[in-house]
């Protein structure tokens, strides 16, 4: 490789699980769910903890006034770090996730979008449909859309006007239209990609 070809280096090492990994104002920020923990990373590597949490956290995103969206895997909720540095509940969507929630992408409300397996595919349950759920500012949730085979990761565009889910068992990526209240419509295949062919194993039998 010649000086200029860009490399890889490593950001940051000696974590446990990452997940949730997403880039704001200049940092990223990630969750460590093995090791209970919320991340802060500089381009240079200079790590700051922002949370030491009680359960597995995954998905993150952001509020307007700084505040961090956390996702609760186990617990099927959604917490809400403030910019004070304190923790407190934002939702609880235990009820419509059937208990365990997954990742999460926010817009420039604050409003969140949810993603839930539906499925606890490391004791071989037969997949079956979920939901993916919507959270508005003000901690309200309800189901945005629904019939997802594991939806996963997603993302917002730019403009915020479309929504693209991860829909992980049925091997596509699910897209759909953002009105200005959040609401979801015009659901469709916006790409789709090769069946899974294996289902990988959990490590030391931790669920995810």
């Amino acid at each position: 490789m010649n000086d200029a070809t860009p490399g890889m280096q490593p950001v940051l090492e000696g974590g446990n699980f990452f997940e949730g990994l997403g880039w704001h104002e200049g940092h990223w920020y990630l969750s460590d769910s093995y090791g209970q923990r919320v991340l802060k990373i500089t381009p240079d590597g200079k790590v700051e903890e922002l949370v030491k949490f009680h359960r597995e956290p995954l998905g993150l995103g952001h509020m307007p006034d700084g505040s961090l969206l956390i996702v609760s895997i186990e617990e099927g909720a959604v917490y809400r770090r403030h910019p004070d540095g304190s923790v407190k509940l934002h939702a609880d969507i235990s009820a419509l996730t059937g208990g365990v929630a997954n990742d999460m992408v926010t817009d420039a409300t604050g409003r969140a979008y949810v993603t839930c397996p539906g499925f606890d595919v490391f004791t071989g349950e037969q997949p079956k449909a979920a939901p993916l759920i919507v959270i508005e500012p003000d901690g309200s949730a309800s189901i945005a859309a629904e019939d997802l085979l594991y939806p996963n990761g997603a993302v917002l565009t730019p403009d915020g006007g479309t929504l693209i889910v991860a829909e992980t068992f049925g091997a596509q990526l699910r897209g759909y239209d953002v009105a200005a209240d959040g609401s979801l419509s015009n659901d469709r295949v916006w790409a789709k990609l090769a069946p899974m062919q294996r289902r990988i194993p959990p490590p030391n039998g931790i669920h995810a």
